[in-house]
């Protein structure tokens, strides 16, 4: 349910109000009565659950990083005799 932001015109205080999105905009301040004016505001959003940058990749490292000092070309030479990885005879 989003929250909508409100000033009062007579007291000037702002306050906050749960609303349907299909609700009417308030009229009146809660506190004196008055009439209010409807704010503009940022919206926020949390990003939550699998796939998010935030939650996910910020400061990982990747789970298939390899050892420092050993890069793929050298790894895939000592595995494959074919690969020149093999002695010379």
């Amino acid at each position: 349910m989003p929250i909508y932001e409100y000033k009062c015109k007579k007291c000037g205080k702002q306050f906050e109000a749960f609303q349907g999105i299909t609700e009417p905009d308030l009229k009146t301040c809660k506190f004196c009565k008055g009439k209010v004016q409807k704010m503009m505001s940022l919206s926020s959003f949390s990003l939550k659950g699998t796939g998010w940058y935030a939650t996910d990749y910020a400061g990982k490292k990747p789970q298939n990083a390899k050892p420092a000092g050993k890069d793929a070309a050298s790894e895939s030479k000592e595995a494959s005799p074919a690969a020149g990885g093999g002695t010379e005879d």
